[in-house]
């Protein structure tokens, strides 16, 4: 009997999930997915070569955005590969070291995307609120510094994950509940007491994604502050006109992802389709 188990282990792997129910129409399905896909790739690459080549683009706000662009392409490569895999060729079967390698690398991906995004409230914050040390508190070498630091923080935090998923054992066939490979998903597939990864995550998510989202908050109460106590409603509106993309990039990324996470740790009575589709808007709309 222990032979028999210790095999299933040996030769465990994930079975990765595309929309249960419409497997008749996966080839329909793709083809958005895939149109998104190739946007999303081609787009941000677009953006990251006029960016480069343009000198008068090599300015803060648009570093910045170079770095979300670079930061959506990785996620974009990590994910759809996987995604259309299934949708295309009915490829469910994932191998666990593929599955912790893909989890490491959308997880780390998108503690980055949230530090960017911080860093580019932080740029709407310097210019509206002390618009005159603009240029002398936003250098270029500060940047890099800061924009290094982000990266290994988020590196250093997921670093631990793959390790902790692949300590547990687990069964021949595991069903997750998404087309790719996410740390709070895999877990719950574990034949062993998961408490360490889930106090883990949670902190990892609060420090990086949670305390990120907060600072955000924060900047704009103060930039709404500051606007609101401009004299002209003509320079009020000017102002406000600036942050309205990061707004809306902010909203894209972080709703989803607050979403998808209460629904994977507190939501088991929720729709398995709501899991499904809040998956794929997380994963596929911030890069496009």
């Amino acid at each position: 009997m222990t032979a028999v188990n210790d095999t299933k282990f040996k030769f465990a792997v994930f079975l990765l999930t595309g929309i249960p129910g419409q497997e008749d129409v996966y080839l329909w399905i793709s083809v958005p997915f895939c149109l998104m896909y190739v946007i999303s790739i081609v787009g941000n690459a677009i953006i990251l070569f006029i960016i480069k080549t343009d000198p008068s683009l090599h300015e803060p706000m648009y570093i910045f955005l170079s770095m979300l662009t670079a930061t959506d392409l990785g996620l974009s490569i990590a994910t759809m590969p996987t995604i259309l895999g299934v949708f295309w060729f009915n490829s469910r079967e994932i191998s666990l070291n593929a599955c912790f390698a893909q989890l490491f690398f959308i997880h780390s991906l998108q503690c980055i995307e949230s530090s960017v995004l911080l860093l580019m409230a932080f740029d709407r914050f310097i210019a509206i609120c002390n618009p005159l040390r603009y240029a002398s508190i936003l250098t270029l070498p500060r940047i890099a510094k800061m924009g290094l630091v982000f990266v290994l923080r988020g590196v250093a935090l997921i670093f631990p994950l793959p390790f902790l998923v692949k300590r547990f054992r687990y069964y021949r066939a595991n069903v997750l509940s998404h087309s790719y490979c996410l740390h709070q998903d895999v877990m719950k597939m574990a034949c062993a007491d998961i408490t360490v990864n889930n106090i883990y995550g949670l902190s990892v998510a609060l420090l990086t994604m949670g305390l990120d989202s907060l600072l955000i908050l924060l900047s704009y109460v103060i930039i709404l502050k500051t606007v609101l106590s401009i004299a002209s409603s003509m320079e009020c509106l000017t102002a406000l006109n600036t942050c309205v993309s990061h707004l809306c990039a902010v909203l894209i990324f972080y709703i989803p992802e607050i979403g998808l996470a209460l629904i994977h740790r507190f939501g088991n009575s929720s729709s398995h389709f709501l899991q499904i589709l809040l998956g794929y808007v997380y994963m596929m709309i911030p890069p496009l």
